[in-house]
């Protein structure tokens, strides 16, 4: 069975391979990988059931492997842009910060200090919302 089932996978993964019109997209082979992982771990829980050891760690080895194998890759945050600032008017600046025109240099410190505690990546905000607290405090504070 154990044989079988190993050649099968070979065979449709040649063909696959082998094929010039199906390339299929990333979210295809997750897909097609996460079926062939339940297949496997069905396979391992019928040869369980049978007592073939051997097939049941073999087919679990390869269920756990192609489970691991859907996960997507860590993906890095983008570089921040440089010169954000200079493309941020005046007006959206002091919309992202919540201050006022005639504001100071400390009432723009203390908005983004006060903004930044809550959106910080450390503190479960996220990292484009920490950029664009950068830029407006930058923009403000530089004019």
């Amino acid at each position: 069975m154990l044989l079988y089932l190993a050649l099968g996978a070979l065979a449709f993964w040649l063909v696959l391979r082998t094929s010039a019109k199906t390339r299929l997209p990333r979210r295809e082979w997750r897909f097609l990988t996460a079926a062939a992982a339940m297949v496997a771990f069905a396979g391992a829980a019928y040869a369980g059931l049978r007592s073939e050891w051997l097939p049941v760690i073999v087919l679990v080895m390869m269920g756990s492997w192609l489970t691991l194998s859907t996960r997507r890759p860590p993906t890095a945050a983008p570089p921040p842009a440089r010169g954000a600032s200079e493309g941020m008017s005046l007006a959206e600046a002091r919309a992202i910060l919540g201050v006022s025109a005639d504001a100071t240099a400390e009432e723009v410190k203390a908005a983004y200090t006060r903004l930044m505690r809550s959106v910080h990546p450390d503190k479960g905000g996220t990292a484009g919302l920490a950029r664009q607290l950068n830029a407006a405090r930058d923009r403000l504070l530089k004019p």
